[in-house]
């Protein structure tokens, strides 16, 4: 249960709180704060703050700047020691225009919309996601993309040297109310995840905000860096944040029928076919950078070809083997470099609509994808995900889904803001073309 204002105030109090971080977020997924001290708190609690909005991402332009952040009651929490050096608490922020209305370009309001739609037709919606990240050494106060250590999959000390720095992010997340479900060591050297316990997808988004947060604070401690860049390195496995997600209903898992297909509902099956459906619409938020496509490559357990399985895990969709309430079905191609409360939004968005419009969901794979040849892979019908962000971006352009699901307003500053890094990305001379043509052309 939420606090009340008044119980956020006498917690304040008890817990000799100095300040208070209201936390909001941009369109690209980049977490911003206002600081007040904690005497504020009680008149920002029935006001909300206004604040300029034209410098932030996406948000506003100077004509338009002013905006009122109000806090959400329910996201106060008080910030571990390990994070602060004075007594301090944070809460998130809803935004809203300065005429009172909520203002559209809140990615928080496109998930809360989502969720309503869920809500009306009977279902909650759950996710989990797998966050991973690197830690990498800083040298001279920089960071570099040097490993912390040589460490592999479930790997333990002396391989895992930062046993201790997992151990310290996940403690400061229990103090905070999370609820961690696993941690340990992932692939590539200095590649690590954190998983806590799945819970309704705003929450979940909240919670994905603050890991990177958590995490790159306390990896300064140890003079280390943590990146949640997709694909850091060459060569090696990139950074993702698979998702798993679930419909509730009346409290019973709606993906779950003993004597459907896989153990899956009709439910489940339209709600596959429908991420299937609008896997490439989709592409440009849940793989938001020019980086993203990096990671989607084959041979490195990214997803790049749409289609669903059972355990199988170079599918784009995965079905994993728990069924009852457990029974889940987890998208394999989204990153943590992205906006999660736009990712949860359009990933519910696509699966509503394939419930919505009953659509069927396409025979599942079982073979090894990765193994099979294009017209192996034709006669399956198996297609791909974009290759790169400005593929991705001109399948969104056309997408009425995406304009539905986002709004005009997100809508049309995304596709301004990611053209704008792609063309800066695509013209740019980069050292592996000198090395390659310089010489020889």
């Amino acid at each position: 249960m939420a606090p009340s204002k008044e119980r956020i105030l006498e917690l304040a109090t008890e817990n000799k709180i100095e300040y208070i971080r209201l936390q909001l977020i941009d369109i690209m997924g980049t977490p911003k704060n206002i600081v007040i001290p904690t005497r504020r708190l009680e008149e920002v609690l029935h006001d909300g703050i206004a604040f300029d909005g034209s410098s932030i991402v996406g948000y506003a332009t100077i004509r338009e700047s002013d905006k009122i952040a109000k806090p959400i009651p329910r996201t106060f929490a008080l910030l571990p020691d390990t994070l602060e050096k004075r007594k301090t608490a944070k809460i998130n922020c809803e935004i809203y225009r300065s005429d009172g209305e909520r203002f559209p370009g809140d990615p928080k309001y496109v998930l809360e919309k989502m969720l309503d739609k869920a809500e009306k037709m009977g279902f909650q919606f759950n996710t989990g996601p797998e966050c991973e990240f690197f830690l990498f050494k800083r040298e001279d106060g920089k960071p570099t993309t040097i490993p912390n250590d040589r460490g592999g999959y479930f790997d333990l000390s002396p391989l895992d040297l930062a046993e201790d720095v997992r151990g310290d992010i996940c403690a400061t997340l229990d103090q905070m109310g999370f609820e961690i479900y696993t941690s340990h060591h992932e692939v590539a050297y200095g590649q690590h995840e954190i998983n806590f316990h799945y819970a309704d997808a705003l929450t979940t988004a909240d919670r994905v905000v603050t890991l990177k947060y958590v995490a790159k604070i306390i990896a300064l401690k140890y003079d280390l860096h943590a990146t949640f860049m997709p694909k850091p390195i060459y060569g090696v496995n990139g950074t993702g944040m698979h998702t798993h997600m679930s419909l509730m209903n009346n409290g019973q898992n709606a993906f779950h029928n003993e004597n459907g297909p896989e153990g899956l509902s009709e439910t489940a099956t339209q709600y596959i076919a429908g991420l299937l459906k609008y896997s490439k619409e989709m592409a440009a938020i849940l793989n938001s950078k020019v980086n993203s496509y990096k990671r989607l490559v084959p041979g490195y357990e990214a997803p790049t070809y749409i289609a669903w399985s059972t355990e199988n895990r170079s599918a784009l969709i995965r079905i994993p083997a728990a069924r009852g309430k457990a029974t889940r079905v987890e998208l394999r191609n989204p990153d943590p470099a992205g906006n999660p409360y736009l990712q949860f939004a359009v990933m519910l968005a696509a699966g509503l609509k394939g419930i919505e419009d009953k659509l069927e969901a396409p025979e599942a794979v079982h073979k090894d994808i990765y193994g099979l040849n294009q017209r192996e892979r034709e006669q399956l019908k198996i297609d791909t995900l974009p290759s790169n962000l400005g593929h991705a971006i001109s399948y969104m352009k056309k997408s009425e889904f995406m304009l539905e699901t986002l709004g005009p307003h997100i809508f049309e500053n995304l596709i301004y803001l990611q053209s704008r890094e792609w063309d800066d990305y695509r013209t740019q001379v980069t050292q592996w073309e000198i090395d390659k043509y310089l010489w020889k052309i």
